[in-house]
C-alpha cells in the first residue's frame, strides 16, 4: 500500500509499505478514505525525531472497510466507518474501568495499530471502528476525532447554562469546544491571533471574539463577565504557547473558577511560571484534559457520532483546505501558516 512516512527532518515521504495483517479475530481491516492534520501532529512537524523515522502517523480519520476477522459481528465489508485512535492496551487498571486514555502503554498500542491515519490501510478491534450514517461525509467524520477530544473536555469542566466562557484558541479544538460549550446554554467569548478563524467562530454562534493582545483580551473579559472573570477557560492552543497561554488563562477565570487545559504540551520538562498564591487563595481549579474514552457508560467518540449525525455538531464549517496524500507536504505547510492561509481543518484524502 501507499504510505506517508515521516523522515528524519520531520516531513514526508510517499512510500510503498506492507499492508497490515488482521492480527486476531476480532480486527478489522479498512481502507482510510479522509484523514486530517491536528494540532498534536503539527508540533511534530519539521522536528528531528528518531522514534518516529519510517513510521506512519495521523489519527483523524474514516475510512470504508475491506476485511474482518471471523470474530467480528457488527461490522462488514463496504461498511463506511470512523476509526477511534485513542487504544491502551486493554489489561491495565485503567483500561478495565475505561480510562484507556491515560493508559500508560497508550502511545506504543495506538501507533502499532489505529493510529496510523496517512496510509491507505489500518487495522484495528471492531470496537474502534463506528459504522458512519449515508449522510455524514468521510471528510465531516474526520473530525470526530477532534470534537471527542472537546467534549471529554467539555466534561471534566462541567459547563452548563448561562455560564460565561472563555476559549483560548479558535483552531479546530477551540471551534469544537465553542460548539458545545453554546449547545450547553454558555456565553462564549472567543480569541485568537488569526482574524479568520475568528469570523468562523462568530458564524458558528460565538457571543464575542478578541484578536491578540492579553491588556484588551483581559478587559474585554472582565466587561464580558461583568467584572468577575470567566467561570470556566479552555486552554485550546497548547505547544509552544502554553507558557503564554496557561498563565492568560489563570488570569481571565474568576475566583473559584475552572481553568481547562486541551491544548498539549510538548514533552519534557517545561518551566511556566504562575501566581500560585492567587490560583490557591481563590480555589482555582486547573484542570488537564487527555484525549477522551467514556463518560459515564458513553463512548466520547459515540456521542460526537450520534451529535454530528443530528446536525447538533458543524463540522463542514471547519474544513478550508483539502490534499491528495501526495501532497502531504504541502498539506502539512498550508495547515502550519494558517495566519496566511487562513487554513483551520485540512482533510488529506487518502484513497
Amino acid at each position: 500500500m501507499k504510505a506517508a512516512l515521516k523522515t528524519a527532518d520531520g516531513r514526508f515521504e510517499i512510500a510503498d509499505v506492507d499492508v497490515p495483517i488482521i492480527p486476531a479475530s476480532d480486527f478489522v481491516l479498512a481502507r482510510v478514505r479522509v484523514a486530517g492534520i491536528c494540532g498534536t501532529d503539527l508540533r511534530h512537524w519539521k522536528k528531528a525525531e528518531p522514534e518516529l523515522e519510517c513510521h506512519i502517523v495521523g489519527h483523524e480519520l474514516a475510512g470504508e472497510v475491506v476485511e474482518v476477522g471471523e470474530g467480528v459481528v457488527n461490522l462488514k465489508p463496504g461498511d463506511r466507518v470512523v476509526i477511534e485512535t485513542v487504544m491502551g492496551d486493554g489489561i491495565c487498571e485503567y483500561c478495565n474501568i475505561q480510562q484507556y486514555n491515560i493508559c500508560e502503554h497508550l502511545y506504543d498500542v495506538r501507533t502499532k495499530f489505529v493510529s496510523r491515519a496517512y496510509g491507505e490501510f489500518v487495522c484495528g478491534p471492531e470496537k474502534k471502528f463506528y459504522k458512519l450514517p449515508d449522510h455524514v461525509s468521510f471528510e465531516e467524520a474526520a473530525l470526530i476525532d477532534t470534537f471527542s477530544v472537546c467534549l471529554h473536555a467539555h466534561h471534566l469542566g462541567q459547563v452548563s447554562v448561562n455560564q460565561r466562557v472563555v476559549i483560548i484558541g479558535a483552531g479546530p479544538i477551540g471551534l469544537g469546544q465553542l460548539q458545545l460549550a453554546k449547545m450547553s446554554g454558555a456565553d462564549v467569548l472567543i480569541t485568537d491571533l488569526v482574524g479568520s478563524s475568528l469570523e468562523l467562530a462568530k458564524d458558528l454562534g460565538a457571543d464575542a471574539t478578541v484578536e491578540g493582545g492579553q491588556d484588551a483580551l483581559i478587559k474585554r473579559v472582565m466587561d464580558f463577565t461583568g467584572g468577575r472573570g470567566a467561570d470556566i477557560v479552555f486552554e485550546c492552543a497548547g505547544g509552544e504557547s502554553m507558557p503564554e497561554t496557561l498563565p492568560l488563562a489563570t488570569k481571565l477565570v474568576r475566583r473559584g473558577g475552572k481553568v481547562v487545559v486541551v491544548g498539549g504540551f510538548d514533552s519534557g520538562e517545561i518551566a511556566i511560571p504562575l501566581a500560585w498564591q492567587r490560583i490557591q487563595m481563590s480555589e482555582i481549579q486547573l484542570i488537564m484534559s487527555a484525549s477522551f474514552a467514556f463518560h459515564g457508560i458513553y463512548p466520547e467518540q459515540g456521542m460526537v457520532l450520534e451529535m454530528l449525525s443530528n446536525g447538533k455538531l458543524n463540522a463542514q464549517k471547519l474544513i478550508t483546505h483539502r490534499f491528495g496524500l501526495d501532497q502531504i507536504n504541502e498539506a502539512f505547510e498550508t495547515a502550519n501558516a494558517k495566519d496566511e492561509t487562513g487554513a483551520v481543518f485540512v482533510a488529506i484524502t487518502i484513497s
